[in-house]
């Protein structure tokens, strides 16, 4: 089962043009597609906001590093 097919997209066309009616049909898809777009738009906000939050936590002050570094006594190479 890889899917519904043509005669699954079909029958659920007519079911919902009988249930809905023609009239009612064209209003329901559109604010079925406002609502996937704010669903999409609010997950992409929260994905965005984990991102930036994992990039703030792996950065490195690097005056402290170089601060530590200055204390090592290496010897010559």
């Amino acid at each position: 089962m890889s899917g519904i097919g043509t005669t699954g997209v079909i029958l659920l066309v007519l079911v919902a043009l009988l249930l809905f009616g023609p009239n009612k049909l064209p209003e329901l898809g559109r604010a079925f597609g406002r609502t996937l777009r704010e669903f999409k738009a609010g997950a992409k906000d929260i994905m965005g906001d984990d991102d930036q939050k994992d990039k703030s936590s792996k950065r490195v002050d690097v005056t402290e590093r170089e601060h530590n570094d200055s204390n090592n006594k290496r010897l010559p190479d």
